[in-house]
């Protein structure tokens, strides 16, 4: 299965999307602000999440970077006191939110703030300026922009916590042939290995990918 497979099996196997033990465990660990694995835990499943979200909301690569920081120093603020209420804003919402406002934010200070976005009222929760998009539009697309990014951002978390088990030479050809799509035979002939082991080893470790793609949904 490759990887827009594995996206595939995510969406089938959660209802929004969700990560149920992030709500449950990874966020109550989060209040502590000293415990410093499990923040890096967070940081090593979200990060990529927020860079790519505002790189294709049109930041650079260096305001991308501060939105990530920005981002995250914005939920350590908010951890002491935040609740988790499922049922008015899911995890992934609540992250959406945190993440477009410092966009905007990043884009203020830029002074190139688009058409669609206009502030509109103060933020009595922060006593700053909050900005929110008036735009029905544009604010659709960005809920599905960053829909799209949160599953891929899952799979390559999960590829990820895979690289750092497996064998280098099983990693390499489970994402030239999973991946890559390149044909066994090619990798066969380039690694000097046969063409059964590589759909041997592609099958085991595509196994994993999809098994820590669910685990990020039940145990990050």
């Amino acid at each position: 299965m490759n990887v827009a497979g594995m996206a595939k099996l995510h969406i089938a196997s959660g209802s929004d999307g969700e990560l149920a033990p992030t709500r449950q465990s990874l966020l109550e660990r989060l209040r502590n602000l000293d415990d410093h694995a499990s923040w890096q835990v967070f940081f090593d499943t979200y990060w990529k999440l927020i860079y790519c979200a505002a790189v294709k909301f049109g930041l650079s690569d260096a305001d991308a970077e501060e939105v990530v920081q920005e981002t995250i120093i914005g939920v350590a603020r908010k951890m002491e006191t935040f609740r988790y209420e499922p049922q008015t804003c899911s995890f992934k919402g609540w992250l959406m939110h945190v993440t477009q406002r410092r966009i905007i934010d990043r884009l203020r200070k830029r002074q190139t703030q688009p058409q669609s976005f206009t502030p509109l009222h103060s933020d009595t929760t922060t006593g700053g300026t909050a900005l929110e998009i008036p735009d029905a539009a544009a604010e659709k697309a960005f809920e599905g922009m960053w829909d799209e990014e949160w599953e891929r951002n899952l799979v390559d978390a999960a590829m990820e916590r895979v690289k750092r088990r497996v064998k280098p030479e099983h990693y390499q050809i489970f994402y030239l042939h999973g991946v890559k799509n390149m044909a066994a035979r090619d990798i066969g002939k380039l690694l000097g290995v046969s063409a059964a082991k590589v759909y041997v080893v592609q099958h085991r470790v595509a196994h994993q990918v999809k098994r820590e793609v669910r685990m990020l949904e039940t145990k990050p």
